[in-house]
């Protein structure tokens, strides 16, 4: 007896089945970048603890900068290899980035922190909105969030150039950054701090 076209299918059905079960079954979600990681790791651990103090040093902040250079470099390389696949990938080289020294660094700083998001990262939000805003200052437009300070020699700490009216304290809080009120006693405190150091004999 001859089997039915029903039949065969059926059998063929089960035949790629067997087959397909164990390959998606061999699929692993993909591993953050170990040297990435690295980079990143070196990134911050030079940021540790910086005082004013540091920034008087001109040989030590030239060697910073240098250090920076090289690692966006470095970043960049894994970037176009396609060698960032997590939302940590594309975070920590955000930072990296964020780290830089012109408005194409800190644009491509905020693409990489939105494709973090996009990637599953929610620590990503906060370097997101941080790198919009840093891109704006260094464009003379307002940033939008408030995370960046500014400060010069002879005036207090600010937040501006800053737009207040554009983003709600509720749309702030979903990329992590306080709300108005704290980030000007926030300011505050920096600025009384250094007043009271400055007076001191």
């Amino acid at each position: 007896m001859r089997p039915s076209r029903l039949s065969c299918a059926a059998a063929m059905s089960a035949v790629v089945l067997a087959f397909a079960v164990p390959a998606l079954a061999q699929e692993t979600s993909p591993q953050n970048n170990a040297e990435m990681a690295a980079i990143f790791a070196a990134d911050q651990a030079v940021r540790q603890n910086l005082t004013p103090d540091f920034f008087k040093d001109r040989a030590r902040v030239t060697e910073m900068l240098a250090e920076d250079a090289a690692r966006r470099v470095q970043s960049r390389a894994l970037l176009d290899a396609g060698a960032l696949q997590t939302g940590e990938d594309y975070r920590a080289a955000a930072f990296v980035f964020q780290h830089g020294s012109t408005p194409e660094d800190y644009l491509l700083a905020h693409s990489l922190a939105v494709a973090a998001v996009a990637k599953g990262s929610p620590e990503g939000a906060w370097i997101a909105a941080a790198t919009l805003d840093r891109y704006l200052q260094m464009t003379e437009k307002p940033q939008i969030y408030g995370t960046q300070t500014r400060k010069t020699r002879d005036a207090p700490a600010t937040l501006d150039p800053y737009d207040r009216a554009l983003i709600p304290d509720s749309l702030r809080a979903v990329f992590g950054v306080p709300p108005q009120s704290e980030q000007d006693a926030r300011l505050a405190v920096v600025n009384a701090a250094a007043e009271a150091a400055a007076s001191k004999p």
